[in-house]
């Protein structure tokens, strides 16, 4: 055992997050923070104002790309990150530009305060008050850093996920852009784009670790590397070896030379049981339908056609005129579709009671622990989001029916009971999309389809 970390395997070892995996021994999140928070820390010790009681919120002042909705993502991989914020030897002695009592505190340090949040798999719009974290300043200030970071990252997946799950309209849709993205980073798209109605990854690190259906079968290389002697393509001894090795039911790659000859390849080894054939380049809808005549006409009328190459929500929805069974999407997923980021800041809203807030131009905030409701009509459709103090009454809502937003996530430093687990955040989204006005739901670049509104506040974000 390395010097330092029995301690902390004490703490992290054996435990689960709600997505029901095991964590990994020796793990912490403590220094995937930047420098300026623990200067923070040191100088607040120093003056006393370390120990004050805060309140830090999560919200994003707008949504990118002007989308009408944004999708929360990330929220078990917060609590978690939050839970193994905990320090070994090794690592303090790597922050040699901090005192020794700052040193101290951070060597007992442990997150003993609340938060409180929308759940995974929630919808968010401008203001939405997203994460409340609430603690003394010291405790607070220091988790800034790993909290956006995990929270940017998986919402700006999931939220661009959940437009090209719309735009698919029922057909499957399959993440593979983990050669497009940071190793780890594409762990958790995957992640968050299985929450957001993805059907499989072909990411085998998110396939372990999140339980989601793994898909793939090959590559172009595959076909390339059967050659005759004489320097002659094989794609009949390609297509037979996978078929040999992985059953009819695979699906063969049939865009390596000649669309027309590989689908007749396909069929001439497989036989009409096969279970897809992909294409990965080409004007798709015009491909698609010339692929499916053909199969059509070879008797293989349940054989799959799966299209991948560079496809987005705009794509998509192109397509789905088109007979394309299975969507395969990568880069576009896996960085936002154009906005990898959602846009979320971490800022100090309350201490000591005392509502605090920024007032730079086009970047203000509203002093204020908060709580959030949405406000929705008998059938369910959504009307608006409704902020108020935090411990307040639930505002009056007329005819409509309040819904709950704000939800304890950890208390006194423990993760509260019966966390969702993935899937079931996953159905919880689903079900939510289902509450947006029809309009919310179209790909073109609007208005937040709802309006946030506050109420028993005194100032008026810009």
């Amino acid at each position: 055992m390395r010097p330092g970390w029995t301690r902390l395997n004490q703490v992290i070892d054996s435990t689960k997050t709600s997505d029901q995996t095991e964590l990994p021994r020796y793990r912490s999140s403590a220094l995937l923070t930047d420098k300026y928070e623990f200067t923070m820390l040191q100088a607040a010790l120093r003056d006393g104002t370390a120990h004050r009681q805060c309140t830090f919120e999560v919200f994003a002042r707008r949504l990118p790309n002007e989308r009408r909705y944004g999708v929360v993502a990330g929220t078990a991989r917060v609590l978690r990150a939050v839970r193994d914020f905990v320090f070994s030897e090794e690592q303090l002695a790597s922050l040699d530009f901090l005192d020794d009592a700052t040193l101290e505190y951070l060597r007992q340090y442990r997150f003993q305060g609340d938060i409180d949040g929308y759940r995974e798999g929630e919808l968010y719009f401008p203001y939405s008050p997203l994460l409340t974290v609430r603690g003394t300043f010291a405790e607070c200030v220091i988790l800034e850093t790993v909290i956006l970071s995990i929270l940017n990252a998986d919402s700006a997946v999931a939220s661009a996920a959940a437009r090209m799950v719309t735009a698919a309209q029922g057909r499957e849709l399959i993440e593979m852009g983990s050669r497009r993205t940071q190793e780890y980073a594409a762990v958790s798209a995957s992640r968050a784009a299985y929450l957001a109605g993805f059907h499989a990854t072909s990411n085998l690190e998110a396939a372990k670790r999140y339980g989601i259906p793994a898909a793939g079968t090959a590559a172009h290389s595959w076909t390339l590397l059967h050659v005759d002697p004489d320097g002659t393509p094989n794609e009949l001894a390609a297509f037979q070896s996978q078929v040999d090795t992985l059953g009819v039911e695979t699906t063969l790659l049939v865009d390596t030379f000649d669309i027309t000859q590989g689908v007749n390849n396909a069929i001439k080894v497989a036989g009409t049981k096969l279970g897809g054939v992909r294409i990965d380049s080409g004007d798709l809808g015009i491909l698609t339908r010339q692929v499916r005549e053909q199969l059509d006409g070879l008797g293989a009328h349940n054989t799959k056609i799966v299209v991948s190459s560079d496809l987005d929500e705009f794509a998509i929805a192109g397509l789905v005129g088109s007979p394309v069974d299975v969507f395969g999407v990568g880069t576009s997923v896996v960085t936002g579709s154009g906005a990898p980021t959602a846009g979320m800041v971490y800022k100090l809203v309350e201490a000591d009671g005392i509502p605090v807030a920024k007032r730079s131009r086009k970047k203000q905030s509203r002093g204020g622990t908060k709580q959030a409701i949405r406000a929705c009509r008998a059938t369910g459709t959504a009307v608006e989001e409704i902020v108020f103090p935090f411990g307040a009454d639930v505002p009056d809502t007329g005819e409509l029916t309040p819904y709950q937003l704000t939800v304890p996530l950890i208390r006194s430093g423990q993760l509260v009971d019966n966390l969702p687990t993935l899937h079931e955040s996953r159905e919880y989204l689903q079900g939510q999309l289902v509450t947006l006005p029809w309009e919310g739901l179209a790909l073109s670049r609007d208005e937040p389809v709802l309006n946030t509104r506050f109420v028993g506040f005194t100032q008026s974000p810009k």
